[in-house]
């Protein structure tokens, strides 16, 4: 992005520097909705349909987010190298293992929760048990960095080309998951569910709070990619028309990733639903030596309200499930939950599974990889430009530091216990900071820089004056909105203590996780993580300050001399 220009002083031309620039508009265009459209699109906006019916600060937050989203990557591969054996290894419990209590685990759950909790993670069942790495983890995060640094060696001169891949390849995926989704069993039902509003839920404060989060997530805003991405344009550019583009991009794509998503669960809902139906068809058979086929599935709730009034004691004995179409629909799940656990017992269900569980964990690495393009120049470009490292150092190097200490701290997300960080890092590194972030950016931008001057500047690059609606966003709407948000979440963190769910086969509810609070040393953690990246902004600040101070009084004595 071009430096701040004095108000009254637009030059026509800028002088031109020696920095990379984009092959043409749409390699910019679609680097920063690769950057934005990301797994936050395809999990976490249909969670949320489902229950609701500054430059080194920036640089901090896209290395730690960054840390998180190779760590996906990384399982994604794991599951991808896997989609190749038949039958699917998470498709039924394994016969063959030698273990003590691990069949039972698996027998007393589901397979693919055995094969996400068992044999992917190895989980702990407590944070406090770290355990040890596991290899096939281990490798499959090297081979995701391998990956990312390939793509990002010199910067956007090699993500340009990649892009092309990253960002059309999801939507392609996401057609062909529309088109089958649409013709599953219980499709409607799921779209249903997706479209039928609750109103009262508006209600909720943290349905709003939710809200701005997503936004602030699926939108990348303040990572500092998006400015990284824009600062390779020309100075004369619409900046205004890239920022609605992308925006409007972005939103769609949710709304489009939903349909096949709620469709899928919609097949799984009324798959489990007629499992369930067809369970308590057959107890009733056998208990009352009725003829088969006699209790079909769309005449059974005529046959249990009979016999229940003729028998309520021997119905009562059969203990019989409750069969409810829309529990089923309720049953809710996010991020690594809906990618690796319900969405995976779908694919199960599906004709030819194999293909379309290779073809989802594409998807999903090719989502993650096109972020992580602008999370590593988030990074990248600021050690450039404020001359941290020498011009002499090879660009290709400097990507590969950033990658290899990137992978070297990603090695904790390996450990038995590393899921529960993975968590701890999402909940805390990637929410609160970027509010914070954000609000400081455009309270800058709009009380120190000022409006009139920042206006000027998007007027001689689009040719432009900014209308009203972006200045009072600026300078009023913006602000109080991030406040409020981050107020509201405050609040809420506040009034109960941290606590996380562990997989831990002894509890006395299993399958269902246990509900644990974490330990003090790690609320101590949480809380660095969620102050570090922001600490940057008064720091910096002071720095400047001092600088600027002890540079006036040197004028000074320089001048009394």
């Amino acid at each position: 992005m071009p430096k701040a220009l004095p108000v009254g002083m637009l030059p026509e031309v800028l002088k031109e520097d020696d920095r990379p620039k984009w092959d043409n508009k749409f390699q910019y265009i679609l680097s920063c909705i690769g950057f934005a459209v990301g797994l936050g699109n395809v999990w976490r906006f249909p969670y949320l349909c489902q229950i609701y019916g500054g430059g080194v600060a920036s640089m901090a937050v896209s290395f730690i987010v960054g840390l998180y989203y190779n760590t996906i990557l990384c399982w994604v591969l794991w599951y991808f190298f896997n989609s190749f054996q038949d039958p699917l290894p998470w498709s039924t419990c394994p016969l063959n293992e030698n273990r003590t209590g691990l069949i039972e685990e698996c027998c007393a759950s589901t397979p693919v929760n055995y094969f996400w909790y068992r044999r992917t993670l190895n989980v702990t069942t407590d944070i406090t048990e770290s355990g040890t790495t596991q290899w096939w983890l281990v490798l499959c995060l090297a081979a995701a960095w391998a990956v990312v640094y390939l793509c990002t060696i010199r910067g956007i001169e090699t993500t340009g080309k990649a892009i092309y891949v990253t960002a059309f390849f999801p939507y392609l995926v996401l057609t062909v998951f529309l088109i089958r989704g649409l013709t599953l069993p219980g499709a409607v039902d799921g779209l249903v569910y997706l479209f039928t509003p609750n109103l009262n839920i508006l209600k909720n404060p943290r349905v709003w709070l939710d809200a701005a989060t997503q936004i602030f997530f699926s939108l990348s805003l303040a990572f500092g990619g998006l400015i990284a991405f824009s600062s390779y344009n020309p100075p004369k550019n619409d900046c205004e028309k890239d920022a609605v583009t992308v925006a409007v991009v972005n939103s769609i794509t949710s709304l489009y990733a939903s349909i096949p998503i709620f469709s899928v669960l919609g097949f799984k809902a009324t798959t489990s639903y007629w499992d369930c139906l067809d369970r308590n068809i057959i107890s009733i058979i056998n208990a009352f030596d009725l003829p088969e086929q006699s209790i079909l599935r769309d005449n059974y709730t005529t046959w249990f309200e009979s016999l229940n009034l003729e028998y309520p004691d021997k119905i009562a004995s059969l203990k019989l499930k409750t069969c409810n179409l829309q529990e089923f629909l309720d049953q809710s799940a996010s991020g690594t939950g809906l990618a690796f656990i319900v969405f995976t017992e779908a694919i199960i269900l599906m004709p030819g599974s194999q293909v379309w569980a290779i073809l989802f964990f594409v998807m999903l690495f090719s989502l993650g990889l096109s972020s992580m393009f602008g999370n590593i120049e988030g990074v990248f470009t600021p050690l450039m430009e404020l001359n941290l490292i020498p011009k002499s150092v090879p660009k290709e190097a400097i990507s590969g530091v950033i990658c290899l200490i990137s992978f070297a701290l990603a090695l904790c997300f390996t450990l038995r216990s590393g899921s529960y960080w993975l968590h701890v890092f999402d909940s805390y590194a990637g929410s609160l900071p970027l509010l914070i972030i954000a609000f400081f950016e455009v309270t800058a931008v709009a009380y120190v820089y000022g409006i009139k001057r920042f206006s000027d500047n998007i007027k001689w690059m689009t040719g432009r004056q900014p209308n009203l609606y972006w200045q009072v966003m600026w300078k009023i709407i913006s602000p109080l909105l991030m406040l409020t948000v981050f107020l509201a979440f405050v609040s809420i963190q506040v009034q109960k203590q941290p606590t996380y769910s562990a997989w831990n086969p002894e509890y006395k509810d299993f399958p269902a996780k246990e509900e644990k609070l974490y330990p003090g040393w790690v609320v101590a953690i949480c809380a660095l993580l969620a102050a570090l990246p922001s600490i940057f902004i008064p720091a910096v600040a002071l720095y400047h300050l001092i600088k600027r101070v002890v540079g006036r009084q040197k004028s000074s004595m320089d001048s009394s001399l």
